[in-house]
């Protein structure tokens, strides 16, 4: 580089990213800020309410029956419908499931809304129907309610799906994104990227074959075995779209915290870590569907983790990190090379189509 070209690299200044401001693009949906922009500018001036401010995956509402409820909503536009370890019906019902789980409920229903595109073979909408009533019976959830509607051929890529479900909050629990503490643990239920991973290879851009299957799993029997060891879990989340750096970045958020994090404790298979340096990933940015992140106080963290590793999709569960005072607001990494790095919420869209 000539010493010219050189000035001009260090005296430059990164031109700020595009707002798209008028018109939907995909990184609107990729879960990190631009979906998080839409959702402030959009949504919330129009639906504004308590539950919806939280900020949570999940509604926390009390309808005035001794009870509190946790209700979510999700929409899945996976491509391709089927992948290793999963599918668009297992995925929509774990991913509610999950969401619905992650404020100490217990779910309970679920409703199903398919869009089926005209030329869809019916074997592939059975094969899908069977794959969402076995995530059901193993969630120990029921689907109770839906509705189907048929678009013209070229319109849905196959099938899309929507899920909304509905559980019973634990009497004395308070679970929520806005409750993380300075000096609580950070404990994350297995390795991450594996969902995202696998969807791509499904696709066929990986370039070789790796074996990998996604994660995709319902969390709530995990998240009861932790809630029956500790009622000192202050927060649950489900790192899907954006990754774990979005989900912590979110926390950090909602509680007004700083969340330092440990590179090397943070689990990754050597296929999703292969993959990942091939295309230019980060797999603390990549989705999960089958993984949880807990922040925990301190004085319970062992007996939580010891709860996970016993249970069903917790066993490779690790402590990642801890909650700080500052900086607020903020998640840092501290590297295998003894360096700190801020880890940022995602900007746009890393792995459209994913869920």
């Amino acid at each position: 580089m000539d010493e010219g070209r050189a000035a001009n690299v260090e005296g430059a200044v990164c031109a700020p990213p595009l707002t798209h401001n008028e018109q939907i693009v995909m990184g609107h949906g990729a879960g990190g800020r631009m979906s998080h922009r839409l959702i402030q500018k959009a949504f919330l001036p129009a639906f504004q309410n308590p539950s919806l401010l939280a900020g949570n995956d999940a509604a926390l509402v009390e309808p005035g029956l001794g009870q509190k409820l946790s209700i979510s909503t999700d929409a899945h536009v996976v491509s391709p419908l089927f992948f290793p370890g999963g599918d668009i019906g297992r995925l929509a019902v774990c991913g509610t499931v999950n969401d619905v789980a992650m404020l100490g409920a217990k779910p309970l229903y679920l409703t199903a809304g398919f869009i089926l595109e005209e030329g869809l073979p019916m074997d592939t909408l059975k094969r899908v129907i069977e794959s969402m009533r076995t995530a059901a019976e193993e969630a120990g959830v029921q689907i109770v309610a839906g509705d189907t509607k048929v678009v013209q051929r070229g319109k849905a890529d196959g099938m899309y799906i929507t899920t909304a479900g509905v559980g019973v909050v634990r009497d004395g629990v308070n679970v929520g994104g806005a409750n993380a503490r300075p000096g609580d643990v950070v404990i994350l239920s297995g390795t991450i990227g594996d969902h995202g991973i696998a969807v791509l290879g499904a696709r066929g851009e990986l370039g070789f074959e790796s074996g990998l299957q996604s994660d995709a799993a319902p969390l709530n029997h995990l998240i009861a075995a932790m809630l029956d060891a500790s009622r000192n879990i202050h927060v649950l989340r489900d790192p899907t779209r954006g990754g774990l750096a979005t989900t912590l970045n979110e926390i950090a958020s909602q509680s007004d915290v700083g969340i330092v994090l440990h590179e090397q404790a943070i689990p990754v298979r050597p296929e999703v870590h292969a993959a990942c340096e091939m295309l230019g990933f980060d797999p603390l940015y990549v989705a999960n569907e089958g993984k949880l992140a807990a922040v925990v106080g301190k004085e319970d963290a062992e007996q939580v983790l010891s709860a996970m590793k016993a249970a069903r999709y917790g066993e490779g569960a690790v402590i990642i990190g801890e909650v700080a005072a500052e900086p607020k607001g903020r998640v840092l990494l501290k590297t295998a090379l003894g360096s700190t790095r801020v880890v940022d919420m995602l900007a746009g869209e890393m792995l459209p189509r994913i869920c």
